[in-house]
């Protein structure tokens, strides 16, 4: 394409010497160490038919974006890491951009609809079943997942129009407001579908949140204490899950149109990776160790092995 660079640099990186090899130990721990978590979690809905209920469902969506979004990241993360060019191709680049921004989507839209779970549950539990029907969960994990799809498509194919003047992209991955702000032509278009994703994928999913956990917050005040124990215990860690979510990816934006050149360069990079490393993980152990069924599965599911043993 004549517009477009054959590859991008990643000036993100910087000469650590040999501990190039450290650094790339730890990620891959991390790495296996997210998918390890997630993988077990996933394995355990699937294979106990008592947890084919809606709520666990969606965790399962939610698991499954966890692992999408970490693979979009880690393998040529690693593969930089211990590069000495630090460059990528166009193509994989705005492979990456599509990657990430649709695991960011589809977790916003997931943990909106998990909210709504929580909401029938709390608020409507003689309604419950027949409003959370398979065809409604089914329905709503795919909406999340084409929404996602769709918004991230439109924005690659935008962005990847785009006449570009420089090929340096100032992190560790390939971000899509970095390309864009490499443009040196009319960007207006780019512009308005940027602030409109960003409106209908964090703004709407947020406030459709915070509604239903005031609904979910005045019946608890209104009900028992059994009512209340419910929604501490199933919306606690949904709600850890939003907050620090929300708390990333507000950093993120923030970073990505605000002068940061007085901060350390260390510390952007670290700063710049947390938003998709750190969910990925908390997740599994929010979810693993709060909810006590997914938790005693767990539990059994390790412990199987050792019982495999034992009748031998």
């Amino acid at each position: 394409v004549d517009n477009q660079p054959s590859h991008f640099t990643l000036s993100g990186y910087f000469d650590v010497g040999l501990l190039k090899y450290l650094c790339f130990v730890l990620l891959l721990c991390l790495y296996l160490l997210i998918v390890g978590a997630n993988l077990l979690l996933i394995l355990v809905i699937c294979v106990n038919r008592t947890l084919h209920e809606p709520m666990y469902l969606f965790l399962l969506s939610l698991f499954v974006n966890e692992l999408y979004g970490s693979s979009g990241l880690f393998p040529l993360l690693l593969v930089q890491v211990l590069s000495d060019s630090h460059t990528v191709s166009a193509p994989l680049c705005f492979l990456q951009i599509f990657s990430l921004h649709c695991y960011g989507a589809v977790e916003y839209v997931s943990l909106a609809v998990m909210s709504y779970d929580r909401y029938l549950a709390i608020c409507h539990p003689l309604r419950y079943g027949a409003w959370m029907s398979c065809g409604t969960i089914g329905a709503l994990i795919a909406a999340a997942w084409l929404y996602g799809v769709t918004v991230c498509v439109v924005m690659v194919a935008l962005s990847s129009s785009l006449r570009l003047c420089g090929n340096v992209i100032h992190k560790v991955y390939c971000d899509n407001f970095s390309v864009v702000k490499l443009a040196c032509a009319d960007i207006t278009a780019v512009n308005i579908h940027g602030i409109a994703t960003i409106l209908i994928s964090l703004g709407a999913p947020l406030a459709f949140i915070f509604y239903t956990y005031f609904k979910i917050l005045a019946v608890c005040v209104a009900g028992s204490r059994q009512t209340r124990q419910k929604a501490v215990s199933t919306c606690a860690p949904h709600l850890t899950s939003v907050l620090h979510f929300t708390s990333a990816a507000m950093f993120e934006l923030l970073q990505g149109r605000f002068d940061m050149t007085g901060t350390p360069l260390p510390l952007r990079v670290v700063l710049s990776l947390y938003w998709f490393t750190c969910q990925p993980l908390l997740n599994p152990l929010v979810y693993g160790l709060s909810l006590s069924k997914i938790r005693l599965k767990c539990t059994g599911l390790i412990s199987v092995p050792i019982n495999f043993r034992s009748l031998l």
